[in-house]
């Protein structure tokens, strides 16, 4: 399972980048609506420079061909953007018209299999299940992410499954148990998923006694010899 950055943020997609385990990056109005810049090209332009991985620009048009219009302006910003296009007729529609005309589409906002495998036969390369909002209201989320991983395979499909609104580490786990393609997480939860309180308790143990060691070895350095 690859691992997607959800963010907006520069310095957090710089800081990911140098772990060297992020594969791309999705964003969306709202976590653009969080960053200083309201230059959103320059942002796009600079994200797809720090990461080579596809990285996900959200239309904000909702008739079909304001879509389309909007989707073609922002595929030409840098060779690998992916549109993200919401799971609606009118997002179906420009989603075929976009495959066609060779325009990766994440197909977002979907809550369920059906939205999922239309997108899917409209040529969408990925679509996004919100897992995080489909818990929020009563729903397994990771259970829809599961189904849609398997009817992908029973034909197969070759769209990609996003595990999205992914809230804690356990999400990630659940996600790659389901055979997501992709998980995409905020920073906080990249952060967190490396870290352990027994992988602190050891490393301070381990420089502990390091220390101790080195303290017997200077002092047997700096005894008198007879």
């Amino acid at each position: 399972m690859l691992i997607f950055l959800d963010t907006a943020n520069i310095d957090h997609i710089r800081q990911a980048a140098r772990l060297g385990i992020i594969s791309g990056i999705t964003t969306n109005p709202t976590l653009m609506s969080k960053e200083a810049t309201t230059d959103y090209q320059s942002a796009i332009k600079e994200i797809c420079s720090i990461v080579p991985g596809p990285v996900s620009a959200e239309v904000v048009a909702e008739g079909t061909e304001e879509i389309i219009e909007q989707a073609q302006h922002i595929s030409a910003w840098a060779p690998n953007v992916v549109i993200k296009v919401p799971a609606t007729i009118s997002g179906l529609e420009a989603t075929s018209a976009l495959a066609k005309d060779n325009i990766k589409v994440n197909f977002t906002l979907c809550f369920s299999v059906n939205q999922a495998l239309l997108g899917a036969l409209a040529g969408a390369a990925y679509v996004s299940i919100f897992v995080g909002r489909l818990d929020d209201a009563g729903h397994n989320g990771m259970e829809v992410v599961k189904d849609v991983v398997q009817v992908f395979r029973q034909y197969p499909l070759p769209t990609q499954v996003i595990a999205a609104s992914i809230r804690h580490p356990e999400h990630c786990v659940a996600a790659a148990k389901a055979g997501a393609h992709i998980a995409t997480v905020p920073f906080a939860v990249l952060m967190q998923m490396i870290r352990h309180p027994l992988t602190d308790v050891g490393v301070s143990r381990f420089l502990a006694d390091w220390q101790s060691i080195a303290h017997v070895r200077d002092q047997s350095k700096s005894a008198p010899r007879s």
